[in-house]
């Protein structure tokens, strides 16, 4: 019975091998390396949103900072650029109050991203169309919609910045 349960044993592990995945520590490739240097400037903006291209790099910044990265960012001898553009960011009306103004809207922010080897020059990432939507309520007063308009859009710009840090790193 012993034997018995070395081999299922010893069949799981060849199984895994061949499988084509193998285990290694998290962090491998050169994300963690304090020597990379990545060139992240302020994405191109084509939206009426008047910081949404700066304040989307700072917040990849942060973001790659919180998953591990151990580099620098610049533009002098770097060894990655990332660049993008936001592409769109579209209000719809969800819903109408009795007295015919919105009462709920959804923000939609469209950004794109290329992450190129400058070493090699090759594209590493490329995607036009990252998407986000996010409901936000309204109302008469435009101060209380302005801000709730604000905080849908950086709620959007937390989701697309996590998604692109988490493919950054699995690339880099």
């Amino acid at each position: 019975m012993r034997w018995l349960r070395l081999l299922f044993t010893a069949l799981l592990v060849f199984a895994a091998m061949s499988c084509g995945y193998s285990l290694q520590p998290e962090g491998s490739g050169r994300f963690p390396d304090p020597t990379v240097r990545i060139d992240l400037s302020s994405f191109m903006n084509d939206t009426p949103e008047t910081d949404a291209g700066s304040y989307i790099a700072s917040k990849l910044r942060n973001e790659l900072r919180q998953r591990g990265f151990g580099g620098s960012f610049g533009r002098i001898e770097a060894d990655f650029m990332i660049s993008g553009r936001v592409r769109e960011s579209r209000d719809d009306v969800l819903s109408y109050a009795a007295v015919r103004f919105a009462l709920e809207n959804r923000l939609t922010l469209t950004v794109g991203i290329n992450v190129i080897d400058i070493r090699t020059g090759s594209v590493l990432w490329k995607d036009d169309a990252l998407r986000e939507s996010v409901s936000y309520y309204s109302g008469s007063d435009p101060e209380y919609t302005a801000a709730n308009r604000r905080a849908a859009f950086e709620e959007a710009v937390h989701r697309i910045t996590l998604r692109m840090a988490q493919t950054i790193r699995l690339i880099l």
